[in-house]
């Protein structure tokens, strides 16, 4: 069985609301639901450097600073092909909407924090945000 590490970005902005990615239907993980920020970690990346790079690609913002909060199995999917680790990183951002570049899938918004579990979340996103926000 392959294996898989990605790298995930829980960012927030000085409201509190959390940047999430509205994946659309071509994505091969997760189509048309809503997720964290990131992707794949490249050959040669840390968890870390995956999370900044992945940040910019799909966001064009930047981070001074990334904290990992956790680490673990992406959760049990039938069908799904393989293994995968995900890692998740919080940081924060003076940006707002208007600094967002929307580099993959259909939206990426900063959602305010209490409304952020009302969406069809991704398997991980579902997993890990509601400890992430309670921690928090």
């Amino acid at each position: 069985m392959a294996t898989y590490e990605v790298a995930l970005v829980l960012l927030v902005d000085p409201s509190g609301a959390v940047l999430m990615q509205h994946r659309d239907a071509e994505a091969p993980v997760s189509p048309n639901q809503w997720s964290l920020p990131g992707g794949h970690i490249e050959p040669g990346e840390t968890p870390e450097q995956a999370a900044h790079r992945e940040l910019l690609e799909e966001t064009g913002l930047t981070v001074d600073e990334l904290r990992p909060v956790w680490s673990g199995p992406r959760p049990y999917e039938a069908g799904f092909p393989h293994t995968v680790t995900v890692h998740v990183f919080r940081g924060t951002t003076d940006a707002g909407q208007d600094d967002v570049t929307l580099g993959e899938g259909r939206a990426m918004v900063f959602v305010p924090r209490e409304r952020a579990l009302d969406r069809d979340l991704a398997s991980t996103t579902a997993a890990v945000l509601p400890r992430l926000l309670a921690a928090s």
